[in-house]
């Protein structure tokens, strides 16, 4: 077969297959032109998610008549002034968006510069189809109806409205949040479903996009590497979704999908999330253009860096700053459902009321209460009749446990997690802050401290270790063996001193210090599974990190074990000094607030 060159329909329908790929790639070149025309208001109107219709106005600087013309030619573009490909700072510079979409959909171009008359040109799949005189307001409106209707077999593989909707407005959603100096519309199906406002700061456009709670529970970001700059917000580890699509990613303002960002931003919260978890957050790199080339997908959706180690430096960098800083935040959501479950006791008795206990448990002290032998009771009675309070006191036993004052209780206002006031099922700290009741897991916050106390021990040249009396074997399979033995010198230094014994099994001689006694079975066995996971996707400091974070788990307080109150305030005043101690070891908040105006909502005062 001879060689032949290709129609000019044909190549461009090809193109198209490289640019349009669905109604959302094609809005997102539409936007992007608007963007690079200097509009400062966008206006975008679908139908039947963006397959019916796709029409995109803004106010920018507009388009003569012959501008039209060469726009719907193919490598036609206004966005390279010179021939240095390299030095591109708009968002789209081919120019082969336009045609190529117009190649597959009926496109209509209306625009008008400031100062003269508006026109018009249509094209339908390719061909010239009318033009004319046009009345708008200074700026561009292009209309795209029938996408791939002509097309077939790329029409058959679009997706439901609904899912090409989705598309539609995740596309919206991140050129937004790039462009927080220019106001945004989206509607569909004659629907306003996305409004945002021209001139809004960063943090108050990611927010009004993703989650209105990101406000309260995000970090600036602010970070500088060399000529790179890392900016945007990043959401506290305790905040955060089970899918990664509240992960935004901009690079010179340019919204990209990019792996190496992406697994950067996992590194950097990889001890403070669990593994099924993704944080929320929008970050923007800005580097000189010539550092990262755009140019190496036609939907300009990934990028290409120099250094792409410093790039992924820069990003774990500013992230784990920002998150070190954040010190013991945690993020607050009032659950509605668990408020919920608060009941008000029933005034006739039923719920609510304590468990019924033998009077030979509990006694009252009748010399040091006298006034409550023989007093008839003020409150409701229990199930089961009246009776006097002292009574009630013989039937209903307190649950909680009282201790000794042996000086004045700390005032509330002086720390930011409040002073201790009790324990709920030896698990829970109950403590007084200033603006509300704070409740601490002790296990949770306790794993997290150990953690950042090894950490500290391993910079300040290693952990302390502690020799055991009698070494203690741990059977584990082979392989499993193998993985531990080649770890055991970075095990020691953390303070685990272990020896190969045998085909299936080592030899533990010595633990950390910081661990103390414990399950030394069930922590060599947890660290086998770790290395197992993670032995070969992760780089070796990360590694380090999750044996760790292993290690610590083993180490902390559990929950079930009554601790003195001089032992929860010392609990409560490390957490408000160490980093990362608003979450533990595997992403789950170690604290949470109940607000003074939760309590009075509980209450019926507000």
């Amino acid at each position: 077969m001879s060689i032949r060159r290709l129609p000019e329909h044909l190549v461009n329908r090809i193109a198209a297959g490289e640019v349009v790929e669905r109604p959302a790639s094609a809005l997102k070149e539409l936007v992007e032109n608007a963007i690079d025309a200097g509009a400062t208001r966008i206006a975008v109107s679908l139908a039947g998610g963006g397959i019916g219709r796709i029409e995109v106005a803004d106010d920018g600087c507009g388009m003569a008549p012959d501008e039209i013309a060469l726009a719907l030619e193919r490598h036609a573009t206004s966005k390279l002034p010179g021939d240095e490909i390299d030095a591109v700072t708009t968002l789209g510079f081919r120019g082969e968006a336009l045609p190529s979409i117009a190649s597959v959909a009926r496109v209509t171009i209306e625009s008008r510069v400031r100062g003269a008359d508006g026109w018009s040109r249509t094209i339908d799949n390719g061909k010239l189809q009318e033009e004319g005189p046009a009345a708008l307001p200074p700026g561009t409106r292009v209309t795209v109806e029938g996408l791939f209707e002509k097309v077939p077999a790329r029409r058959k593989f679009l997706r439901s409205e609904r899912s090409e909707y989705a598309a539609c407005l995740d596309v919206v959603k991140r050129l937004a949040m790039a462009r927080p100096d220019i106001g945004f519309t989206l509607d569909h199906d004659g629907r306003r479903t996305l409004a945002v406002q021209p001139g809004e700061d960063r943090p108050a456009r990611v927010a009004g996009l993703t989650d209105r709670e990101l406000a309260a529970n995000s970090l600036a970001i602010d970070y500088v590497r060399g000529a790179a700059r890392l900016g945007g917000v990043a959401g506290l580890p305790t905040f955060n979704r089970g899918v990664a699509d509240h992960q935004y990613l901009f690079v010179n303002g340019r919204p990209v999908k990019d792996r190496l960002l992406i697994g950067a931003v996992r590194a950097a919260y990889q001890d403070l999330l669990a593994r099924d978890r993704h944080p929320v957050l929008a970050l923007f790199v800005d580097l000189p253009t010539d550092e990262v080339d755009v140019n190496v997908h036609p939907a300009k959706t990934e990028v290409r860096f120099r250094d792409p180690g410093s790039i992924r430096g820069l990003i774990v960098g500013g992230l784990r700053q920002a998150l070190d800083e954040a010190g013991h935040r945690s993020a607050q959501r009032p659950n509605a459902g668990a408020l919920g479950n608060w009941q008000a006791p029933s005034p006739r008795g039923g719920e609510g009321w304590g468990e019924r206990v033998r009077p030979d448990q509990y006694r009252l002290d009748e010399q040091r209460f006298p006034s409550y032998v023989g007093t008839p009771s003020p409150w409701p009675s229990p199930p089961g009749g009246e009776g006097t309070l002292r009574d009630r006191h013989l039937d209903y036993a307190p649950h909680a446990r009282a201790e000794p004052a042996v000086e004045a209780p700390p005032e509330a206002s002086f720390f930011p997690l409040g002073v201790a006031r009790g324990q709920v099922a030896a698990t829970y700290i109950v403590a007084e802050a200033e603006d509300g009741l704070v409740l601490v897991d002790q296990h949770a916050a306790h794993e997290r401290l150990v953690l950042e106390r090894m950490r500290r021990a391993m910079a300040n040249g290693g952990v302390a270790r502690q020799a055991l009396l009698l070494p203690e074997v741990v059977e584990l399979d082979e392989p499993a063996c193998d993985r531990i033995e080649a770890r055991i010198a970075e095990l020691a230094e953390m303070g685990l001193e272990l020896e190969r014994f045998g085909a299936r099994a080592v030899l533990v001689r010595a633990t950390p210090a910081l661990l103390g006694a414990g399950d030394v079975k069930g922590l060599v066995t947890d660290l086998a599974d770790e290395l197992t996971a993670f032995d070969s996707a992760l780089s070796l400091k990360e590694k380090l990190d999750l044996v760790a974070a292993t290690m610590a788990c083993h180490g902390s307080v559990r929950a079930g074990r009554i601790l003195s109150v001089a032992e929860m305030n010392a609990l409560l005043r490390e957490m408000e000094v160490t980093p990362h101690s608003g979450q533990c070891n595997h992403g789950r908040p170690t604290w949470v607030k109940l607000a003074h105006g939760d309590i009075e909502k509980l209450f019926g005062r507000k």
